[in-house]
């Protein structure tokens, strides 16, 4: 039996961003009797410390208050200590622990020797550039910097979602260079009907019509190029709504924004809060007119695979980890003045033919490098490549 540990999301099957969404559809696409997963989550309740097991995957609660910036930090370093002691305890074997993200940092340095001696296969997926992101301070981005070295020695496998990431990593760290590999997230296509009852109800209630409007679905945050997208589509002579689904409460970012844009003026810019009804964000995806995808920062982001898959025209900021997804499917946009403006006045232009013409692209582009069916083949090799390393190195 192989036991794949994973650490770094807040849960499986949990409704949150990136990484919560990849571990749920990694682990429901596996389809494998002889694995087994084990994912901890992310608690604030004293009160619950069960282990709880759902769809045959074992989480156990891990509780950590509420810390801010931290607090996702203090849950990896717990849940890594936690899973020291139930390998020991259950003496598991054949065990990969796949960490997502650098948060346990310089810690983990103690704790890979350990792990290591249990007979342990460590996995890194180092998601995006972390300390390059707008979002954190120079505190922060200083120790994700040294997280970063720490983390990536400690590994057996370095897992890059982003063929830049990967060779950002290979380039860095020579040593890793043949232990280091990219398998992307994953998308499906699917079969989308027309607006349901559900759907017609949100849309009239923020008076959003099929087709007059364009997307963004993400994070409210800097690095997602909000300011910009929203100041260049103010100036677009566009008569079609900006309808931005993300949670903006409590938000500074979202009061600075509306200070320094004004875009609360502007009736087509319509902020509807977060989605978390999946058809319901097909659907919104569906009829919209095309998608803006404002990251520049992280690897291949599920809300631009969800995206391609769905949405006939996508605008994406040109940056190498959406390029390099989007190819010639997608219409770019730079962050110099009118660059984004003038991709919005050419495709109120377009014709059904040129809407069509993208779309075919963007689903091609799923289908032939990222559905769910590619990517949990790619791991199943890598973790069946790591335990066998290992019970080699043990029959020696």
């Amino acid at each position: 039996m192989k036991n794949i540990i994973i650490i770094g999301a807040r849960g499986y099957e949990k409704e949150y961003g990136g990484w919560e969404t990849f571990v749920t559809n990694l682990i429901n696409n596996y389809n494998d009797k002889d694995t087994r997963f084990f994912v901890p989550e992310l608690n604030h309740s004293k009160k619950n410390r069960n282990v709880e097991v759902r769809n045959g995957v074992t989480c156990p609660q891990i509780y950590v208050p509420k810390q801010g910036s931290l607090t996702m930090l203090t849950f990896a370093f717990k849940a890594t200590l936690y899973f020291m002691k139930y390998i020991k305890k259950e003496k598991l074997e054949n065990v990969v622990m796949y960490t997502l993200g650098y948060r346990v940092g310089p810690l983990f340095t103690l704790i890979h020797r350990k792990l290591t001696r249990m007979g342990v296969k460590i996995v890194i997926n180092p998601d995006g550039i972390e300390w390059q992101r707008a979002k954190w301070n120079f505190l922060i981005k200083s120790y994700f910097k040294f997280s970063e070295k720490t983390m990536i020695n400690a590994s057996d496998y370095v897992v890059c979602d982003s063929k830049n990431i990967e060779k950002y990593i290979k380039d860095k760290y020579k040593k890793k260079e043949n232990r280091t590999t990219f398998i992307a997230y994953g998308a499906y296509l699917k079969d989308i009907k027309d607006i349901d009852k559900k759907t017609k109800f949100f849309m009239d209630k923020y008076d959003i019509k099929k087709r007059e409007y364009y997307l963004i679905v993400g994070r409210f945050v800097p690095e997602n190029n909000y300011e910009l997208i929203i100041r260049e589509y103010m100036k677009s002579t566009t008569k079609k709504d900006l309808v931005i689904v993300s949670n903006v409460e409590q938000n500074k970012f979202y009061e600075k924004l509306k200070l320094t844009t004004g875009f609360d003026k502007d009736k087509r810019i319509k902020f509807v809060g977060p989605v978390y009804d999946q058809d319901m964000l097909v659907r919104l995806r569906k009829n919209a007119k095309g998608y803006i995808h404002g990251h520049s920062a992280g690897g291949t982001n599920p809300s631009l695979l969800e995206a391609l898959s769905i949405t006939d025209v996508n605008i994406l900021y040109d940056a190498c980890y959406n390029k390099e997804v989007g190819e010639d499917a997608a219409i770019y946009f730079s962050n110099e003045e009118g660059s984004l403006c003038k991709q919005i006045e050419t495709i109120e232009k377009f014709k059904i033919k040129d809407q069509n013409e993208y779309g075919e692209k963007a689903k091609k582009r799923i289908k032939d490098e990222y559905t769910w069916e590619i990517v949990v083949k790619k791991y199943k090799k890598l973790f069946d490549k790591l335990l066998k390393e290992k019970n080699k190195k043990n029959e020696k």
